[in-house]
């Protein structure tokens, strides 16, 4: 393909038809354009079009934005798909594209430049060593309109450098950039300065040279952002080396023993010459880790027990690395999320900080006395320096620090905890967080007249503009709220203790929500979440406003959910809103209905695939609740819909619309239409196929079995035997066998033992006595769940009592049957699983799939269907006495001749506690 006009014309008659509003003309002008993009000079015909007098403004820009689009595609070279492009061609791009990016208008020139940065990605320095040459030539001509062109270039090509992974090559790149840029960029720098001096009173001058100021700080920017605050490489061999020798010090104590001293000794003058950079952290955080390592061993306890040794460890290396630096307090203070996520969360693995707390524990293990009548001092010290100048705060934060690293040692321990009493200090926000944090670790050892006294003023930091002093103070609220006492039965806070502050503790939490920042804080809407439990009934006075509160932020995150933390606590503060209303004013529910529907309509119809899940579970909720006996119409509408199979494709969305399912169920069973009770049917016989979810197919089916009217299963029974038994031959599995077994026990509860037996020998002739035999004697000790087993102990009693085919068909099983149903009611459960089961096997899903998440009050009423059944012994033994009383003497022969001794022996005390006998 050679650069002659016809070429260029054809060219340019192409990019024109990829113009065209027709979508079979453009689609034909580029698939043809694609096809010949491998050719040679095809690049170089773009460039001189772009460039040729006479041709039409938007065919040149066309040109343009193809040439940058095709260098996007195909300058990089792949193994894969080799070079797409000539030698020669690469060398006339990059002999061009400068000159003809400067002088071409905006449009063109803005493309140009976004192409040679393309390239430079690739080809500089290496490939393209003059590139810098060029363009710092073009700083002499005094034409802004070619030295913006060149700043947006290499603000374009050194951008990278502000993302760019760390490495020897990307140094070596800057460093060839400063040898060559910086000087002539530095000189055009100070020459504009002086332009806008001279220019004043000129709007229009100042316009233009303010642009290239603005270019020039970009890329001062872009080439500044990449510094040396990370560890080079010798930091980084000194700090493995420190975790290498730990491990020697743990692993290989004997033989390692008479080197450590001069491993401690070189690591000790280390920490104690190494600066408070950010990017000695690792090397400090491990070799510090390597003296707790050492410390807790109690074969080199005589290194560490000189009181004067502790007394240098804490002087020159757990205070100093304590301290709050410069680059603490700008994450404080620029990422508040990241310093709450280290702090409150636990993730300051690997720092200063966290390895010092770590020596401090170390060493009281071992001098618990010493370490803390020294460290003591230390706290002493630094409260009264800070007593001397509040402006040096930092030394009290140290303090706080130190005396919960001491208490850390073990969670009964109560030294230093008066220390908490500094919570209503004027002070820093730094220090003001670190009070609370002083509270939440100590609040298990603090009397509870303490921890109560401490809510009003937790309740005013809420109040606190700190993202961070907010956050702490309702994260310290929420962790209150939990303490237990003593005996672990009730909370140290009571109902009596939090109600008089139920208004202003409500008000102030929902009032944090507006705070800059934390329009979604988690701590914040935990601690609402928290604070509305605890209240129970007495926040029916402002049910209303939360409500209102709640319902706003859910529209409002439902658009975009971001922080799941944030909307679990948020959908169960709803539940707790509507569970305790509706408890106390059931007509509520209406209200709740007015208030959610909507957003959740909106939720449904947009497919907001991370509240699905919970808005199938407040629905549940709210069914629940309903007090007429029936599923609302509302409900009615949406059931059929939530048959549909796409919905149960998403792993997340099976285990709440099972149970909104069995909420329609259990309220409303003659409310199905019966059309529907085939996609019911369809989407169990989905569940049990799998063994991910075949207990939910088995939470269904049981509802069905339960509540359904007879007259509309009946036709579906033999079917679902069949599937069952058919997975069952495919896939047999502990957890399949427990539901299957608890299944069989409900139906025969249900629908009668005999109905069991003849529905499973319709399968196949007497396949009942392998069952009993393969699955109820073999599986049935391992039933779990103490209303699980209650239900299997009824139905296997019932099928030995009330079943005429048992009694004769399957006569001479009686008595193993009977000894296996002693054996569930007398002995522990089997927890026995084969090895091979131990990891579940979990489908293969497509793309991304949202968790699912269980709103813990949400919950589902457990529902006892042998309620009746106080005793299951008691109700063993009537149950023998009116099988013997039906069969004269031939019950007492079966026990004798079948049973074991000790079994005999449990029979009758049944017999004797419920005053029958056989």
């Amino acid at each position: 393909m050679e650069v002659t006009d016809s070429n260029l014309q054809s060219l340019a008659g192409y990019l024109e038809q990829t113009l065209s509003p027709d979508a079979s003309v453009r689609k034909a002008a580029e698939k043809f354009l694609e096809s010949v993009e491998g050719s040679q000079n095809y690049p170089v015909l773009l460039l001189t079009l772009l460039d040729k007098d006479g041709v039409p403004v938007h065919l040149r820009v066309s040109s343009a934005v193809t040439f940058k689009n095709y260098t996007k595609r195909c300058w990089r070279v792949t193994e894969d798909e080799g070079d797409k492009i000539h030698r020669n061609d690469r060398t006339t791009i990059k002999q061009r594209i400068v000159g003809l990016m400067l002088k071409s208008p905006d449009q063109i020139q803005k493309q140009l430049s976004d192409a040679i940065s393309i390239i430079g990605r690739e080809d500089f320095p290496d490939k393209w060593p003059d590139l810098l040459q060029e363009m710092v030539t073009k700083f002499q001509t005094g034409d802004f309109h070619v030295i913006n062109g060149i700043l947006i270039t290499a603000h374009s090509l050194f951008k990278r450098y502000r993302h760019e992974f760390k490495s020897q090559q990307l140094w070596a790149e800057i460093k060839f950039v400063l040898d060559n840029f910086a000087q002539p960029f530095t000189e055009l720098f100070n020459a504009t300065m002086e332009l806008a001096k001279t220019h004043a009173e000129d709007p229009v001058a100042l316009k233009v040279i303010f642009s290239s100021i603005v270019l020039i700080c970009k890329i001062f920017y872009s080439l500044n952002f990449q510094d040396e605050e990370e560890a080079g490489l010798l930091e980084q061999v000194k700090s493995q080396i420190c975790d290498n020798v730990a491990l020697y010090a743990q692993k290989y104590d004997e033989e390692f023993s008479p080197q450590l001293p001069s491993f401690v000794t070189a690591i000790w003058n280390l920490l104690t010459s190494t600066g408070q950079q950010v990017k000695y952290d690792m090397l400090v955080s491990n070799a510090i880790q390597f003296l707790a390592s050492v410390a807790e061993r109690p074969s080199y306890k005589s290194l560490f027990e000189d009181p004067s040794t502790l007394a240098s460890i804490c002087e020159k290396v757990i205070v100093p690395n304590m301290q709050f630096r410069d680059a603490d307090e700008e994450l404080f203070e620029d990422n508040p999320d990241e310093y709450i996520r280290r702090d409150i969360e636990g993730s300051d693995v690997d720092t200063r900080r966290r390895s010092a707390c770590d020596l401090v524990q170390a060493l009281s293990k071992s001098f618990e006395g010493p370490v803390i009548q020294n460290f003591s001092q230390y706290v002493a010290g630094l409260l009264e320096e800070y007593g001397k100048n509040p402006s040096s705060w930092k030394s009290k934060d140290v303090a706080y620090y130190l005396v919960t690293s001491l208490a850390a040692k073990g969670q009964t321990q109560k030294h230093g905890i008066t220390t908490a009493s500094s919570s209503r200090c004027k002070c820093k926000s730094n220090s003001k967080s670190r009070c609370n944090k002083i509270l939440m670790v100590f609040r298990s050892q603090l009397p509870k007249e303490a921890l109560v006294a401490s809510l009003p003023c937790l309740m005013k930091l809420l109040k606190a503009t700190s993202l961070v002093v907010h956050s702490y103070a309702a994260h310290t609220i929420e962790r209150l709220l939990m303490v237990r006492t003593p005996d672990g039965k009730t909370a140290a806070i009571s109902l009596d203790d939090i109600q008089p502050l139920s208004t202003d503790l409500i008000s102030g939490l929902i009032e944090g929500l507006n705070h800059p920042g934390s329009a979604e804080n988690e701590y914040i809407m935990k601690a609402l979440m928290r604070s509305m439990s605890a209240l129970q009934e007495h926040i029916l006075t402002v049910i209303q406003q939360v409500m209102g509160v709640l319902t706003q932020k859910l529209i409002i995150v439902s658009k975009n959910p971001s922080k799941p933390q944030f909307n679990h606590y948020l959908f169960e503060s709803l539940c707790i809103g509507i569970r305790t209303t509706c408890k106390h004013q059931p007509q509520a529910i209406f209200t709740f209905e007015e208030a959610l529907f909507k957003p959740f309509t909106d939720i449904l119809q947009a497919d907001v695939q991370e509240f699905i899940p919970y808005v199938f579970q407040i629905l549940s909720l709210l069914i629940d609740y309903h007090t007429s006996g029936t599923v609302p119409d509302t409900y009615m509408a949406l059931f059929p819909h939530l048959l549909a199979p796409a919905l149960w494709e998403r792993p997340g969305n099976i285990p709440p619309l099972v149970r909104l399912i069995q909420a329609y169920i259990e309220k409303g069973a003659k409310q199905i239409p019966v059309e529907n009770v085939n996609g019911l049917l369809g989407v169990f016989q989905k569940l049990i196929a799998s063994k991910a979810n075949d207990h939910e197919g088995f939470y269904l089916l049981n509802s069905i079995v339960q509540h359904m009217p007879k007259e509309v299963v009946s036709q579906y029974i033999k079917n679902i035997f069949i599937l069952l038994f058919q997975r069952l031959s495919s896939s047999k599995t502990t957890k399949y066998i427990k539901s299957l077994l608890l299944f069989f026990c409900l139906f025969a509860i249900q629908y009668g033992p005999d109905a069991l037996i003849q529905n499973v020998d319709g399968i196949q002739a007497n396949m009942f006595g392998m069952v009993i035999e393969k699955l109820f004697l073999q599986d049935l000790q391992k039933v779990s769940g103490s209303l699980e087993r209650k239900i299997c102990a009824v139905g296997v009693t019932n099928v030995l009592t009330e079943s005429s085919l048992m009694f004769q068909t399957y006569n001479a099983m009686w008595a193993q049957f009977l000894q296996g149903l002693i054996s569930l009611i007398e002995l522990p459960e089997d927890t026995n699983v084969p090895d091979d089961e131990h990891f579940i096997e979990i489908e293969d899903t497509p793309g991304y799939q949202t968790a699912y998440s269980q709103l813990a009050f949400a919950g589902k009423k457990e529902h006892d269907p042998v309620a009746e059944v106080t005793d299951v012994k008691i109700n063993l033994a009537r149950q023998l006495h009116k099988l013997s009383a039906a069969h004269p003497g031939k019950v007492p022969a079966l026990i004798s001749a079948g049973l074991q001794a000790e079994a005999q022996t449990f029979v009758q005390q049944y017999l004797t506690a419920a005053g029958v006998t056989v």
